[in-house]
């Protein structure tokens, strides 16, 4: 089938979305893979998938498959994209758009300069169910790395991330360090890798090492999670800029019980059908 697609991304986190709302296809885990080569297919870090929700109070069904085929809970650039994407297609005259995703229910809203704000819902603190596992909840946790000791911050945004504090992100061992933290033995689910550089109360640099795509020019989710660890810790202010490689998000956090909001840009690059 000849399946119509577009490019997007969320400063420099990569997407192909699909419409699976006025196309009718079943997309498998090889076609994931086919459509996320950078040398065969497309190119992207994930693929995203708009369909028909199964609740009647929510706008559409929000799916996420890495690059490698798997089908992961959430993903934050990836929300900001979905939201311009449906808009863009006419496929929603709203502006506040909810959506349901493996993670829960979302809500995401464009805002007149075309930013895309997004509820990410509550962080998830809890050790058993981020997962990661740890006798107690805590700000901090050990974490042993191939003999290095690392104090680590562990958070859910739907989906698992370890936030590990360095003095300078440029020279961080994203890329030794990260895949093994990612598949260490502490987090069942494996998990996202955030490399953190806190510069003031109220900026923080970060890179993350992704699960099952390696590292990306931005991660959302990352980015939240990583504001939620340092304002646990006492070393963040409730907004925080975070500087990712691909650029800028604002995220806040005003505290236990409340919503981390994330406001960043969402971009379309091309268009073009694929055939599967």
């Amino acid at each position: 089938m000849l399946l119509r697609f577009t490019k997007m991304h969320g400063l420099g986190n990569d997407f192909v979305v699909i419409d699976l709302i006025t196309q009718r296809f079943k997309i498998k885990p090889h076609h994931i893979r086919k459509i996320a080569d950078r040398h065969f297919g497309i190119g992207c870090d994930q693929v995203l998938l708009v369909e028909i929700p199964s609740q009647p109070d929510v706008d559409f069904c929000y799916r996420i498959y890495n690059a490698e085929g798997s089908e992961v809970e959430q993903c934050g650039n990836g929300a900001r994209c979905f939201a311009r994407y449906v808009r863009d297609k006419r496929l929603t005259g709203k502006k506040s758009i909810k959506v349901e995703t493996l993670a829960g229910i979302i809500e995401l809203e464009v805002t007149d300069n075309r930013q895309v704000r997004v509820d990410m819902g509550e962080p998830i603190l809890d050790p058993k169910r981020i997962p990661f596992t740890a006798p107690e909840q805590q700000s901090t946790y050990d974490l042993d790395v191939n003999g290095v000791h690392w104090q680590v911050g562990a958070v859910s945004m739907g989906n698992p991330h370890v936030i590990l504090s360095v003095p300078d992100v440029d020279s961080a061992p994203v890329e030794t360090v990260g895949p093994v933290v990612e598949s260490h033995s502490r987090f069942p689910q494996r998990v996202n890798v955030g490399f953190c550089q806190i510069i003031s109360r109220t900026q923080l640099r970060l890179r993350v090492f992704e699960r099952g795509v390696g590292e990306t020019l931005a991660c959302g989710t990352g980015a939240c999670a990583a504001v939620v660890s340092g304002i646990v810790q006492g070393q963040l202010d409730h907004c925080v800029e975070v500087t990712l490689p691909g650029g800028a998000l604002a995220i806040e956090w005003q505290g236990l019980g409340h919503p981390v909001i994330m406001t960043g840009p969402a971009t379309t690059v091309f268009e073009g059908q694929i055939q599967l």
